[in-house]
């Protein structure tokens, strides 16, 4: 008997959800305006990291493609305990990217180096871009997924959303 083989071929990836319902409220992929020059900036999340591991920092750091070239925001991981302490409730991992998005985009609209490579929040930073966020969370109810990226998609049935509280 002959075996039959059949090429392999990669897998198809997996189709993009039109994210239309939040595009103008959330901060995974947005655009912004750089005040000086004009310029328009595509801001794309693209990872959260823990910063003790790669620079030794107390931080997680949120990785943004902003016109394709990499930017960073830095959150203390203190902002997380004080927000458990204030609130009982703690920033996941979508909400940080949320937060660092918010963030990058305000500076960026205030003037701030666009060009800078990193960007540090303090803990009062961080838990005023949350409020804010979750401002325009209580607005749509519901939180986005973070998009796809190569493929492979994050479950969201553990992300707590004013719906849901």
């Amino acid at each position: 008997m002959r075996a039959v083989f059949r090429s392999r071929s990669k897998p198809s990836p997996l189709p993009r959800i039109p994210n239309t319902r939040y595009a103008c409220t959330m901060y995974e992929d947005f655009h912004v305006t750089d005040r000086w020059t004009g310029e328009d900036l595509h801001c794309r999340w693209k990872a959260n990291i823990v910063a003790i591991a790669t620079r030794h920092a107390d931080a997680v750091d949120i990785r943004f493609d902003v016109n394709g070239k990499p930017m960073w925001v830095a959150m203390p991981c203190h902002a997380w305990v004080e927000q458990k302490k204030r609130t009982g409730k703690v920033i996941t991992d979508q909400l940080a990217a949320q937060i660092a998005g918010h963030y990058l985009k305000a500076i960026v609209e205030e003037g701030y180096d666009s060009a800078r490579e990193i960007h540090t929040m303090t803990v009062g930073e961080v838990l005023e871009h949350l409020e804010a966020v979750l401002v325009e969370l209580r607005q749509t109810h519901e939180l986005p997924t973070l998009p796809i990226l190569d493929g492979i998609t994050q479950s969201t049935h553990y992300i707590p959303t004013p719906s849901r509280e």
